[in-house]
């Protein structure tokens, strides 16, 4: 009988080793791709400046600045996840990148973690944005935990929209993600009322609202920014949720198709 030759453990410093070399060559190459970062940061930017600065300082709606801070800052940052992973996760599965990529020495994590981290790095970033937009053009008084607490649920609020574009990413081939994702995406924004207040909306619509993780993740930024005094938990829970059962449809849909 042939004798099985056992594969001794990568050391966990060469595991730490290559988490790190993942992160960082995912980062350096969007960071170097300005057809995917420019658009990310300056639609929710443009936006801001129109609706919530310049219209804001015409005197409509009573503190227009402040809510579309929160509302846009959840439009920005939904689009790390949903493109970062949904369209790059459907073109590497074309081109066999994925394939070569599974065959590397590599810890298993070390793609989607340094996906993730590169979400989180431009999220950031778009919060960042808009926060300085907002205290240095519209003069929205914000307290340093209120600019803190809004910087860390954009940060941390694109984690559902990466579970999501991880999914849409294993149904769909590389050249058709762009158009379906942006199916998702815009739809998704203006339902949640990200781009004016529900309350603006038919009462069918309204009721909808719930439905889309985009809905929590504003209402979470929403009381971020001092406009939302209610529990933040049940939102919390919904995201995480939904988080959770995107990536277990989105794993099992990886081992059988790849």
């Amino acid at each position: 009988m042939m004798e099985t030759i056992a594969t001794p453990a990568m050391p966990g410093r060469r595991v730490l080793g290559a988490f790190a070399a993942e992160a960082r060559s995912e980062l350096v190459r969007y960071l170097r791709e300005p057809a995917f970062l420019l658009p990310i940061m300056l639609f929710p930017a443009a936006f801001y400046l129109m609706f919530g600065i310049l219209l804001g300082s015409h005197g409509v709606g009573d503190g227009a600045a402040r809510y579309l801070l929160a509302s846009y800052s959840t439009f920005g940052v939904m689009a790390p996840g949903l493109f970062g992973f949904g369209v790059s996760l459907a073109l590497e599965r074309d081109n066999g990148l994925l394939t070569l990529k599974r065959a590397l020495p590599m810890p298993p994590g070390a793609y989607l973690l340094g996906k993730l981290l590169m979400a989180l790095c431009v999220a950031a970033m778009v919060g960042a944005l808009l926060l300085s937009m907002a205290i240095g053009l519209a003069g929205v008084p914000l307290t340093a935990t209120q600019v803190a607490t809004l910087l860390a649920t954009d940060a941390f609020g694109v984690l559902p929209f990466c579970a999501l574009g991880l999914l849409v990413g294993t149904w769909v081939k590389g050249q058709g993600a762009p158009g379906l994702l942006n199916l998702v995406y815009l739809p998704m924004a203006f339902l949640s009322g990200l781009w004016f207040p529900l309350s603006m909306m038919p009462a069918l619509l309204r009721q909808l609202a719930p439905v889309w993780p985009s809905y929590h993740l504003n209402q979470l930024a929403l009381a971020a920014v001092g406009l939302d005094d209610g529990s933040r938990l049940p939102h919390a829970l919904v995201l995480a949720g939904f988080t959770l059962a995107c990536l277990l449809l989105a794993a099992r849909r990886l081992r059988r198709h790849g």
